[in-house]
């Protein structure tokens, strides 16, 4: 039977990275999810202010279910992918570079703008690209409401990749498992070691950058956010 490992990295209070859980599942559904970011909460993660990943069915909404008051940033990386296939493929450099394009500007006002360019460029000739775009607006471009500090660490997974390949090199090397039990152990190991680096390792996100990104407003309490526990997470 086939199954999966559901990871969530974060950075904490000090700035550092840290691996906060594993679970195994049959698969990446809805409920998978859940449980997953239920039982993180039920281990004490809070003061999520953001959570980075892609857009896996159900991810969302048991992120939303688990964090309230956390904003969501959809993988930036994994999002041109997904818009690829609905993109002729003669024309992937040109949207690909129109979509990289928005990501390159000076401030979150100059983002919006770009990507309001964007979308009137290709509205006429691409509309199922425009339709795309538009769809995903608020998702892709959560990352503007924090610090421009920040954005080139939680508008993507990429720096967990490292991560994921050294858990995929273990992993085929084994190929068949027994049962969970040797999953969770091997995993784990592999876990325990990157945690371990990154303890010992410079901080991933500065304190004062930290300190400017825990009162970003949160706009379904009204209040801002204070926290000195999970300031960003990856899933």
């Amino acid at each position: 039977m086939n199954t999966v490992v559901l990871i969530a990295t974060g950075v904490n209070g000090d700035g550092r990275r840290e691996v906060l859980g594993l679970q195994v599942a049959t698969a990446e559904t809805g409920p998978a999810w859940n449980a997953f970011f239920a039982d993180l909460c039920a281990r004490g993660l809070a003061g999520v202010q953001l959570v980075t990943s892609d857009a896996h069915a159900g991810l969302k909404d048991a992120i939303a279910a688990n964090l309230p008051g956390s904003a969501w940033q959809r993988c930036r990386t994994h999002y041109a992918a997904n818009l690829m296939s609905v993109t002729p493929k003669s024309m992937w450099p040109a949207v690909k570079a129109m979509l990289h394009s928005v990501y390159d500007q000076p401030d979150a006002a100059a983002v919006t703008a770009q990507f309001d360019r964007t979308l009137d460029y290709v509205s006429e000739k691409l509309p199922a690209v425009a339709s795309h775009l538009d769809a995903a607006r608020a998702d892709i471009l959560a990352f503007t409401s924090f610090p421009k500090d920040l954005w080139q660490q939680i508008w993507s997974n990429n720096p967990n990749e490292r991560l994921n390949r050294e858990i995929r090199r273990r992993t085929d090397s084994v190929g068949i498992f027994p049962n969970r039990d040797a999953i969770i152990r091997l995993v784990g190991g592999v876990l325990a070691e990157q945690t371990e680096e990154w303890a010992e390792g410079r901080r991933y996100l500065g304190l004062d950058i930290l300190a400017r990104s825990r009162m970003r407003p949160i706009a379904d309490t009204g209040n801002e956010a204070d926290t000195d526990t999970i300031m960003a997470l990856s899933a």
